[in-house]
């Protein structure tokens, strides 16, 4: 197959990196047929097979996984982070995002490869069925709530959910995405003899999922600088190395658990004060400092109660979060937003006074995003709950080539030592 049919070649520095050896060992794996190689037209030096390098690396780390108990090391392809910056595939993330959609970002950190207007569309059986379990939540159920419902209800409907392949749990990324975004209710008042989203008859809805997002999320008309910032947003939070959601998600999928349930274990963890619902946090101190006319009133009262200043401060990042910097600069062209937008360099300045820090990161840019568009404050939640689902699936991807169940750490006991005489 020529590379012009799909097929992916690198080079022998690149094989080398993938599998973690010199560039000699690489022709040693050929001389012993683990490897195939094909030179070059000019002659100049040999090319390979992509899928069949990572293919034999994959088999390298479960030959090479601890036993049970021992200490478990996470190797992975898809995100570097690094003081300044960070990186999906070894491509600058930030420019990705801003150059691709976040359907072909995700499609990137799923297979390496690039498919040009990628496009998501839930199954209209799944779709439905999500709809009438989302539509019997109570009332004051938000969109985290219908997001947590929305996997285990899609399980049900595809049989195929154990298959562990990679086709297979593509397949079920592709679907299970835009299940979460279209069951969600509309944002907007429904005119008079419209047909409910809860019905046994679901319509798919087509087109980029940012588009689809934003009529969840708010009843404005999307324009599109917002629809923009909106589906930058979402591409610049697909992944982010080992957060405590991916991490749970690695658990769920070591047991091998079906895409669907990693998913779930991931939203559940997302539900915590300190991983998901940051971004709520920051959306009503930046309100707060817009209702009050200014910083000052809003960070001391936050200092007084001992409380950090919510979208400030990241520990990998040594400055300001890049994924901040990258969504700033794309919402300066959103109508509305300026005064948001100086609310948060105000909010920024005036911590940092006198020390040098902390710097804004993304869940300050996303509440800018959320305040200037009209949605409320678990918005930012929803946005990162549905980006960070294309990254939980690459994660699981990786999990289910590696040896089973090794996420199992050993407990240190500290009781009493038995035996002891029963209660």
């Amino acid at each position: 197959m020529s590379e012009a049919q799909g097929e992916r070649r690198i080079t022998t520095r690149e094989a080398a990196r993938l599998l973690g050896v010199k560039p000699a060992t690489v022709y040693a794996y050929v001389s012993r047929g683990q490897l195939t190689s094909r030179r070059d037209a000019a002659g100049r030096g040999s090319s390979f097979d992509a899928a069949e390098v990572e293919a034999l690396a994959r088999r390298s780390r479960r030959e090479a996984a601890p036993p049970v108990g021992g200490e478990t090391v996470v190797r992975t392809s898809l995100t570097l982070i690094e003081p300044e910056r960070y990186w999906f595939r070894g491509v600058d993330a930030t420019e990705l995002a801003a150059r691709h959609s976040y359907e072909e970002a995700a499609e990137w950190l799923w297979t390496g490869t690039l498919r040009r207007n990628a496009r998501f569309t839930a199954p209209p059986e799944a779709l439905a069925a999500a709809r009438r379990a989302v539509a019997a939540l109570p009332e004051h159920s938000g969109p985290a709530d219908r997001l947590r419902v929305a996997p285990a209800v899609a399980a049900v409907t595809d049989p195929l959910r154990f298959d562990l392949s990679e086709e297979a749990v593509l397949g079920s990324a592709r679907r299970l995405i835009p299940t979460l975004v279209d069951a969600l209710p509309p944002a907007a008042p429904q005119p008079a003899g419209a047909p409910q989203p809860a019905g046994a008859a679901a319509s798919a809805p087509e087109g980029p999922l940012a588009a689809r997002l934003w009529t969840r999320l708010t009843a404005r008309e999307p324009d599109p600088a917002g629809l923009d910032a909106l589906d930058l947003a979402l591409a610049l939070l697909i992944d982010h190395d080992l957060a405590a959601s991916t991490l749970a998600v690695r658990v769920a999928a070591s047991a091998r658990a079906h895409p669907y349930a990693a998913v779930s274990a991931g939203l559940g963890v997302l539900e915590g004060p300190l991983h998901g619902a940051a971004g709520r946090l920051a959306h009503r101190t930046l309100a707060e400092v817009l209702e009050r006319g200014g910083a000052a009133p809003v960070v001391a009262e936050h200092l007084r109660a001992g409380r950090p200043v919510p979208g400030l401060g990241h520990r990998l990042y040594a400055a300001e979060d890049p994924r901040a910097t990258a969504l700033f600069a794309r919402l300066e062209g959103v109508p509305g937003a300026a005064p948001a937008l100086a609310a948060a360099r105000e909010l920024v300045a005036t911590t940092a006074a006198g020390r040098g820090g902390p710097h804004a990161n993304v869940d300050l840019a996303l509440a800018v995003l959320t305040l200037s568009t009209g949605m409320p404050a678990e918005a930012g939640e929803t946005v990162f709950a549905v980006a960070r689902t294309a990254g939980w699936i690459a994660h699981a991807l990786e999990e289910y080539q590696e040896h089973p169940l090794r996420m199992r750490p050993t407990g240190h006991y500290e009781g009493p030592r038995p035996p002891r005489p029963l209660p």
